[in-house]
């Protein structure tokens, strides 16, 4: 069969038609760990960092891994060992950050519903900044703040009105979104912001979306922002970090987004044009950082041809990767050892019981009753938003370095799940 371009190049390739994360063969790790099973490498990972290491050499920068595109223990230290900061949204965020060595002052936290006890627990744990996302939001941390005795460190979040051109589930800097502060509210806000006695301001922020393309949103987003920043600062109130967010995309089926370092230059380009180059400048990548550096594999359990649609039945489901039902996503899909079968056009669906249960709709592919086949791109938005609908346990995660493997997370059994829940009456 031809094969196209692996997401996931250099790490992810054939080696003596064997199907190899690094120099680890996918099968093996199978065989040890069974499927559906997640692996990722740690090179591709740190690969993806040095990309926006290079952009940023001598600057003032914070990267703050968004750690929702994937919560695992051993993907956070790896961040936090290679000093990066985090991004978090939510409390049991700022606890996995912590128990994998993170440091709570590189810590942002962002979020349009950030509950008191939330706001308590960072306060506590001293973390660098809350990105604030609502006028209303602002009120109740300062409250909590000074019940403390302490003062809040806050970025305000700005929704500039830009289009980000991405899929509209992971759109979040139009005027329609959730997120933010409307752009012709934002000095009103900062200016309240300054008055209140739990609050002390140290920056602003401004997210667009994810999975971006092209650098002229990125660009058009940044010049609106400082435009904000001039007048946040004629009116006395000074601004110390310019957060730029995250959202840069990868490529799943040969999209072509812009090289972190090759995206940085341009924008730092623009900031030195504006005057604002030596400021301290925080982002926030998640999906381009873990998203080619992880794979699925997944067992073929039957082949069922119809008249209509032939259906590739696997032992990977929706609640083990939610992006194909939830966004129409596209995941490449190939064999671990490719033959020279011909190839006919499958649907690969998994085995839960809903019509939406898909992982890849008409795929060229010449499977086998107890093949593997491995998704790609499956390092971000997978197993952290996986369910255990059907009463299915979570997959296992595999982190390889070189040759080497380590389990990351055992496969979850039904005892687990069922160990918070109880009989009526006992």
């Amino acid at each position: 069969m031809i094969m196209k371009k692996l997401p996931g190049e250099p790490y992810l390739a054939y080696q003596n038609g064997e199907l190899c994360l690094e120099s680890a063969r996918l099968s093996e790790l199978a065989r040890t760990h069974g499927t559906p099973l997640f692996v990722y490498s740690q090179a591709a990972m740190l690969g993806a960092l040095a990309a926006y290491q290079r952009g940023f050499a001598g600057r003032q920068v914070q990267i703050c891994y968004a750690m929702k595109a994937n919560p695992a223990l051993g993907v956070i230290a790896l961040f936090a060992q290679a000093g990066c900061g985090f991004d978090v949204v939510s409390g049991g965020d700022l606890d996995r950050v912590l128990a994998a060595g993170g440091e709570a002052k590189k810590v942002i936290f962002s979020g349009v519903g950030k509950t008191r006890s939330e706001m308590r627990q960072g306060l506590q744990a001293g973390i660098g900044c809350f990105n604030v996302e609502s006028e209303a939001e602002l009120d109740v941390l300062s409250e909590v703040a000074c019940s403390l005795g302490l003062r809040a460190p806050v970025s305000i979040r700005v929704n500039p009105n830009v289009d980000p051109q991405t899929h509209p589930y992971i759109s979040t800097g139009l005027k329609d979104n959730k997120f933010g502060i409307a752009h012709e509210r934002v000095l009103p806000t900062y200016v309240h912001a300054a008055a209140l006695p739990g609050i002390r301001v140290v920056g602003i922020d401004c997210h667009i979306g994810s999975q971006i393309t092209q650098a002229e949103p990125y660009l058009e987003a940044m010049d609106r922002m400082l435009d904000l920043v001039d007048a946040v600062e004629a009116a006395g109130i000074s601004i110390e970090h310019l957060d730029f967010g995250g959202g840069l995309g990868i490529d799943y089926n040969g999209d072509t987004p812009p090289d972190a370092g090759q995206l940085w230059a341009a924008l730092l380009a623009k900031l030195d044009a504006r005057g604002f180059g030596q400021r301290q400048l925080m982002i926030e990548p998640g999906r381009s950082l873990v998203g080619n550096a992880g794979v699925c594999v997944t067992e073929v359990l039957y082949l069922k041809p119809g008249e209509q649609k032939n259906f590739c039945i696997v032992d990977a489901a929706m609640n083990d990767l939610p992006r194909p039902a939830m966004y129409q996503a596209y995941h490449q899909i190939v064999p671990l050892q490719p033959r020279a079968d011909a190839t006919q056009v499958w649907e690969v669906v998994g085995p839960i019981c809903e019509s939406g249960d898909w992982l890849g709709h008409d795929r060229a592919l010449a499977p086998r009753q107890g093949d593997l086949l491995a998704v790609l791109s499956a390092g971000a938005y997978c197993m952290s938003m996986a369910s255990n609908y059907n009463s299915r346990g979570r997959a296992p995660e595999v982190l390889v370095d070189g040759a080497q493997s380590h389990l990351i997370r055992r496969r979850e059994t039904i005892a687990e799940q069922m160990q918070q829940e109880q009989l009526p009456g006992h």
